[in-house]
């Protein structure tokens, strides 16, 4: 490519505390009143002093620890100067010279490791809301409100090094990280409520191999936005430069209707921030040892998770991957494999086999794929219709010893998979088991041959069309007289042995 992307990404995430970063407040993002939440000390009063939340710190170093970065043993936090309305000080309390995090990197999905140059921990501004025009104001027409909650809140932000070259980059390293900051519980990075806010920096070099002009993106809402936002920005500046434009330094917002960047402000001076320390908070000193400490909190990440289900239960990286996004529904999938091996056992004793003897590794792989491969397709319209969410499985009526004797069932073909989804759903509908529901409603099927013959007989006479297509060579017929066997069988034929009935028959 003649320009090369250059991009960068700025995230800021709100720690999951219980009170603000400086004051007792309460953290509380679900707060609906305005200006509830708040007190002398993070309304910026005259003659208030702030204290460091220590909770914050430690989620800060927790979240360097998972992105393998060098944590500072000393440290110390700054004003950094600058008048905006939801700023109630005038300046905030940030990190500048000496952030808690340096020189980390996460390693994404397509296999890019993206360096981070650093993770510092500020306070969040709060928020304005802006109010329509009003015809009947004297003077402007319009106005806004502000909204104080927010501020103070523990905010902390990564910065990346320019490793990006893509929307899709963009897409799978804010992914993962979001999925870090909530298993180690350092933040809900929930977007929709702005507990994460991700800003992008991009720029395309010159023909010399230097940087082109840089132009941010904010206001970010979601993920899939940073990622299009940064593909349609590549292309935007790409044809600037080669009809003879400039790129300007500017700041573009994001417009979800129209799938393109818009121009929210021009960026011609530098701020002077006059970053100075916090001459009311103490410098921060930390011995190896607490580190350590913090670092024997840190859980299983995700790549790890991943990497554990793939290697112990022989699944898919799709499946894999689902099952680490979907946290819950991944611990219940956990339980279900420990279920496995007991409920196939049963099964033998019940069949009058030996029951004692291991099942064969190979036999429980392959539950291990069935049963992830029918949580993953049918779990989410059983979620949908009793309303539960994939995040809360409280309510959930299927237990994962009985569905694990379920997929022991259709394993051993002593239950089609048509059979297998009213099962599932009578399941979560009552909570019973699988073998009561087969039993009231007559759904085992049938693989006896015999008792299938005549079910064969009734299709082959019934579609004499179809019969001399699959004699002319035509296998899309064998399908469509499989297909009415199932429907004369009520669904309870098994296919396999349906099939073999049919060609023996047509064969002769």
């Amino acid at each position: 490519m003649k320009y090369q992307p250059v991009i960068g990404l700025e995230i800021h995430a709100a720690l999951k505390t219980k009170t603000k970063m400086f004051c007792d407040s309460p953290n509380d993002p679900d707060e609906k009143r305005p200006n509830w939440n708040v007190c002398p000390i993070c309304m910026g009063h005259p003659g208030t002093l702030p204290v460091i939340n220590e909770e914050a710190v430690k989620k800060v170093i927790l979240t360097g620890l998972a992105l393998n970065c060098s944590i500072a043993s000393d440290t110390f936090f700054e004003r950094k100067n600058y008048f905006y309305p939801d700023l109630p000080k005038g300046y905030q309390i940030s990190q500048y010279q000496k952030p808690l995090c340096e020189h980390g990197e996460l390693e994404i999905k397509n296999g890019k490791k993206i360096n981070i140059t650093r993770i510092h921990l500020e306070e969040d501004a709060g928020r304005l809301q802006h109010m329509g025009s009003d015809p009947d104001a004297s003077v402007g027409g319009g106005f806004s409100l502000v909204d104080y909650n927010r501020a103070g809140v523990p905010l902390m932000e990564l910065v990346t090094e320019p490793d990006f070259t893509n929307g899709q980059d963009v897409r799978l390293f804010s992914e993962e990280y979001q999925l870090i900051l909530k298993y180690i519980g350092a933040s809900d990075a929930d977007m929709e409520k702005g507990l994460m806010r991700v800003e992008v920096n991009i720029s395309l070099t010159n023909a010399d191999g230097s940087y082109g002009t840089k132009v941010e993106i904010k206001n970010l809402n979601s993920i899939a936005a940073a990622a299009a936002s940064v593909d349609y920005e590549i292309t935007r500046q790409k044809e600037l430069i080669e009809n003879g434009g400039e790129v300007v330094a500017e700041t573009r917002g994001w417009d979800e209707n129209k799938k393109q960047t818009f121009s929210q402000r021009s960026k011609e001076e530098a701020h002077d921030y006059r970053y100075f320390p916090e001459p009311d908070l103490p410098p921060l000193h930390f011995e190896s040892k607490d580190i350590e400490t913090i670092k024997t909190t840190l859980p299983e990440l995700p790549a790890q998770r991943r990497e554990r289900f793939k290697k112990l239960y022989g699944i898919t990286d799709a499946q894999a991957d689902h099952f680490t996004s979907a946290r819950h529904l991944g611990d219940y999938y956990v339980h279900v494999a420990s279920e496995l091996d007991l409920a196939a056992k049963d099964f033998h004793i019940k069949k009058g086999l030996k029951g004692d003897e291991p099942i064969e590794p190979h036999v429980l792989e392959r539950l291990h794929e069935l049963s992830a491969n029918y949580i993953v397709t049918e779990f989410p319209a059983l979620f949908q219709a009793k309303g539960i969410s994939i995040n809360d499985l409280s309510g959930f009526k299927i237990n994962p010893e009985d569905f694990a004797e379920l997929m022991v069932l259709v394993f051993h073909k002593e239950l089609s998979s048509t059979g297998a989804k009213a099962v599932l759903l009578e399941m979560a509908e009552t909570g019973q088991d699988a073998e009561q529901i087969i039993k009231e409603k007559d759904l085992s099927q049938v693989s006896d041959s015999g008792a299938l013959d005549s079910v064969v007989d009734a299709v082959i006479l019934a579609n004499p069309k179809p019969v001399e297509d699959y004699k002319k060579g035509k296998e899309a017929s064998l399908k469509f007289l499989i297909g009415m066997a199932m429907r004369e069988s009520k669904g309870k034929g098994n296919p396999q042995v349906l099939e073999e009935l049919i060609k023996n028959k047509l064969n002769k």
